[in-house]
């Protein structure tokens, strides 16, 4: 462009002509997707999860892949916006495969770590599907499940680290009965998995409402395709859970577990307060995303910055976006 300058907001004002944005934003789009990471992206994902120690999954679940879905709505949306209009039917197709795909391939594991590292392809479908839906809706429920996708999704993690560090073993088939020696961390162990599943009064199904409503606003056929997502994650958690917590006792290691220790109360405690925190007053949180979400809603949907939507769906939704706008 010539303009010698790394100030992000210089970029947002460009106006790249089309061709450019159509290539930048596919260039943006590969390096974002991986991150993400977006089917078909992801496969690096499963395995990082289950070489790496609890902390790392932790980290990697709550603060790192959200640096895919941080650089679209910072860099893809605002600087190449008629290419994000061009390529949202695109976003949401992907989005919706790895949402349904995530959970299905969730459902096969025997591995708990793995069965959660695939329901984080799942989850940041669900992400996606709200940034590119390009209404208030859809953003706020995006942001906001980047959030309850690192409390939750980490929360498990550490879980099945407390699992492992006593019996040395992440398979399904190694537990069952567990309840009956740890009742306080099947308890703590069942909020979790009601978080992740979107049940209301905790932080999952806030964000998810929010991204369904800005999904049906753009599309009708794809925001049905996404709540299989849900009934599917409900299926691939609940079941986890049951075989894992529930039953007889039939491995001798299992009968002399401890529960809960002092420590890890310390670490699960405080995100369990913002699980049921932003199920019941997420208003703070989303009130702190109001002026951010409006100024990105307003580049993209600025006048002159799209000479062609990509054609009458892209166009409807430019509308609706100027409508709310004026709301």
């Amino acid at each position: 462009t010539g303009i010698v300058t790394f100030d992000i907001l210089t970029y947002h004002n460009l106006g790249l002509p089309a061709g450019y944005q159509t290539w930048l934003f596919l260039a943006f789009f590969l390096a974002f997707a991986i991150k993400v990471p977006m089917f078909p992206f992801h496969t690096w994902l499963p395995d990082a999860h289950v070489e790496a120690p609890t902390a790392g999954s932790v980290i990697l679940a709550g603060v790192l892949l959200k640096m895919g879905t941080y650089g679209f709505l910072r860099f893809s949306l605002p600087i190449f916006p008629q290419a994000t209009v061009d390529f949202m039917p695109l976003v949401f197709c992907l989005s919706v495969i790895g949402i349904i795909y995530g959970a299905l391939v969730s459902l096969a594991q025997a591995d708990i770590k793995k069965l959660v590292a695939y329901s984080s392809v799942s989850h940041l479908g669900y992400c996606m599907l709200g940034i590119f839906a390009l209404n208030p809706e859809g953003v706020k429920g995006g942001l906001l499940q980047m959030i309850n996708h690192g409390l939750s999704t980490g929360a498990l993690f550490m879980i099945v680290g407390m699992l492992y560090e006593r019996r040395h073993t992440r398979l399904i088939a190694e537990y069952g009965g567990i309840m009956k020696v740890m009742p306080v961390f099947a308890g703590l162990f069942l909020l979790v998995c009601f978080s992740s599943m979107g049940v209301p009064g905790l932080n999952g199904f806030v964000g998810e409402l929010l991204i369904l409503i800005g999904a049906f606003k753009a599309s009708v056929g794809y925001g049905l395709l996404s709540t299989i997502g849900l009934m599917l994650g409900a299926i691939y958690l609940l079941w986890m859970y049951k075989r894992v917590m529930y039953g007889e006792i039939t491995k001798e290691e299992n009968k002399g577990l401890k529960d809960m220790t002092s420590r890890e109360y310390a670490y699960l405690l405080p995100i369990i307060v913002f699980i049921v925190w932003i199920g019941v007053s997420p208003r703070p949180f989303l009130n702190k995303m109001d002026a951010s979400v409006q100024h990105l809603l307003q580049v993209v949907s600025s006048p002159g910055a799209v000479a062609d939507a990509g054609g009458v769906t892209g166009l409807n939704n430019r509308q609706q976006i100027a409508a709310e706008q004026r709301r």
